[in-house]
């Protein structure tokens, strides 16, 4: 549908090389997951542990979906640190190749080093920013477990846009009538579910 009507939609795929619990090449006939598009959607595959590949990639994305040509794939190839989730170990990769990894590639060290060996900053001043910022995400943190939870309406706050900066639903989007809906605000749902 993004093809037929030429959407500037992008499809992006982060390929972190592990599906819950085996690698890529083991659950896809196709690793390529930026040719997802066959003959109709052009895809691109972006580096995704280099910060400024992202940022040069994106660059061009929005210029080629900007300027009419419709959707595009984007794979960007980046690595799980991690298991997939609570119940995974992730004992089906050797602890050497995430070490291996991280040491050559981590996208914030790169960021750090390209710093320091470009003179925009020295190592002590990233540690003093480092822990600055530290102390400022785990106070973010706090205030975000102890407040209340945003009201249902910021659901769709700034989701669409009327181009002239509100957030107002366009008409061509058919969206449900809560109105006319067997769940009535009395309820409790006040047209959405909470």
């Amino acid at each position: 549908m993004a093809k037929l009507w030429n959407l500037p939609a992008v499809f992006v795929c982060e390929n972190n090389r592990y599906g819950m619990g085996t690698t890529a090449e083991r659950s896809s006939a196709n690793t390529d997951y930026y040719k997802q598009g066959g003959v109709a959607i052009p895809g691109i595959k972006c580096d995704g542990m280099d910060y400024l590949a992202v940022r040069e990639c994106f660059k061009y994305i929005k210029e080629y979906c900007g300027t009419g040509k419709g959707p595009l794939f984007v794979e960007l190839a980046t690595y799980r640190y991690h298991g997939h989730s609570m119940s995974d170990a992730g004992l089906y990769r050797d602890r050497s190749e995430i070490a291996e990894i991280r040491a050559a590639r981590d996208p914030i060290e790169q960021v750090k080093k390209n710093l320091v060996e470009s003179g925009y900053a020295t190592e002590k001043e990233l540690q003093v920013t480092e822990k600055r910022i530290k102390k400022e995400v785990a106070a973010a943190n706090a205030s975000a477990k102890k407040g209340a939870e945003p009201a249902i309406g910021e659901l769709i706050t700034d989701i669409f846009s009327d181009g002239k900066g509100g957030s107002e639903i366009p008409p061509f989007i058919r969206m449900p009538r809560f109105e006319k809906s067997l769940v009535t605000p009395t309820d409790g749902y006040n047209g959405l579910k909470q």
